[in-house]
């Protein structure tokens, strides 16, 4: 595989990732106690820092995207355990874990063929 593949997993991991916690925390189930645009600043808001960046495929944004990941796989890992219900959870961590590694192995490839 080369750098461009690990880019792909890279940003499906991010899409997939932004649209579960835009709908996770909007339609599927929303937050009874807090206001949904405080909720969704808190979780949303960032994945969107580096995100120019990090479409232009920039070494720098791609390795904090890849920082970036690590609370929404511990708080997915969490979730799946204290939850009944773990689909939500465990796709957070898939798409976490996808976002992390792809982002990483690009980084590692590309600076390689630079």
């Amino acid at each position: 595989m080369n750098a461009r593949h690990y880019y792909a997993i890279a940003l499906s991991g991010y899409l997939g990732l932004f649209c579960l916690l835009m709908l996770w925390n909007t339609v599927i189930s929303p937050p009874e106690k807090l206001p949904v645009a405080l909720v969704l600043i808190i979780t949303v808001s960032p994945l969107l820092f580096v995100f120019r960046g990090f479409l232009k495929g920039n070494l720098k944004s791609c390795s904090w995207m890849a920082y970036l990941s690590m609370p929404y796989f511990i708080h997915g890992s969490i979730e799946a355990y204290a939850r009944t219900e773990r689909l939500l959870p465990s796709l957070e961590v898939l798409f976490s874990l996808m976002l992390f590694l792809g982002s990483t192995l690009f980084v590692r490839h590309a600076a390689r063929n630079k």
